[in-house]
């Protein structure tokens, strides 16, 4: 039987608890082996970034390349892009490699308040990246920075913009509800079809550092080993449930902590 394998196209985290650390640890803990090209190095911890030194874009097409050459993907995950061009290249790459499955995570701004997109690339993550993702995993905020609007509010408004979010030429939407408020936080799943809700009990913890790219890692390790994207994202939905809920099994830093990546196994 093949391995299965997913690519990762993201920044990594110097703290190791989001970005490419984060991915890789997901693909991991989820039985699929994991390959990466870095599009950004980022100095930070479990209080924020301090700093972001970006990869020149013809770098980042080379480390995809190279992967893509050799390895047989299943699934390619598409994190903090902040570059115009680099966004460019990476379509230019998935046009020309056609992997079966595309998960892009629209990544503008970490957990700790950080911005990480500039302005001048959010347009080209519209026309240039999104119309090739199966699914894009935005949270409220970057759902409505996506689509200039204030923040949805209700579950009619959250749907509203998912559907207006696929006329940007993605399959799926899933919009993530962890920045909600009540005693569930609920993710919608919108595709052609109509919306999902996926509520789960919205856990007491401050340990959420990484809780967005172990999300879209994981639906695109379970599409990688040819779970249709449905079940990919119920099974990814538990996974960081779960991860979140044994967070505070780790002391790590005195900010936000990461989630618990390897919770099933200690």
């Amino acid at each position: 039987m093949p391995t299965p394998i997913a690519l990762t196209i993201a920044g990594s985290d110097s703290s190791g608890g989001a970005g490419i650390q984060a991915d890789l640890k997901t693909f991991a803990a989820l039985g699929v082996y994991g390959a990466s090209a870095i599009s950004a190095l980022t100095s930070q911890n479990t209080h924020g970034v301090t700093g972001i030194h970006q990869v020149p874009a013809d770098f980042v097409s080379a480390q995809i390349d190279a992967v893509f050459v050799d390895l047989a993907v299943g699934a390619v995950k598409i994190g903090m892009v902040a570059q115009r061009d680099v966004i460019e290249v990476i379509a230019a790459n998935l046009a020309r490699w056609q992997p079966k499955h595309v998960v892009l995570d629209p990544v503008m701004v970490a957990t700790s308040g950080d911005r990480l997109l500039v302005p001048e690339a959010i347009d080209a993550l519209r026309t240039v990246l999104i119309p090739r993702a199966d699914i894009i995993t935005p949270n409220l905020p970057e759902a409505a920075a996506l689509l200039d609007e204030p923040i949805a509010e209700g579950d009619a408004a959250i749907e509203a913009q998912g559907k207006r979010l696929l006329g940007l030429g993605c399959k799926a939407v899933l919009i993530k509800g962890g920045h909600g408020d009540g005693p569930q936080s609920t993710d919608y799943f919108v595709t052609s079809n109509g919306a999902i809700a996926l509520p789960a009990t919205r856990v007491a913890t401050k340990n959420t550092h990484g809780t967005g790219c172990t999300l879209s890692s994981a639906i695109a390790a379970e599409l990688a080993k040819g779970a249709d994207l449905e079940s990919a994202v119920r099974s990814a939905k538990a996974y960081v449930t779960a991860a979140i809920a044994a967070a505070d099994k780790f002391t790590v830093g005195h900010g936000h902590g990461p989630v618990h990546h390897f919770h099933g196994f200690y």
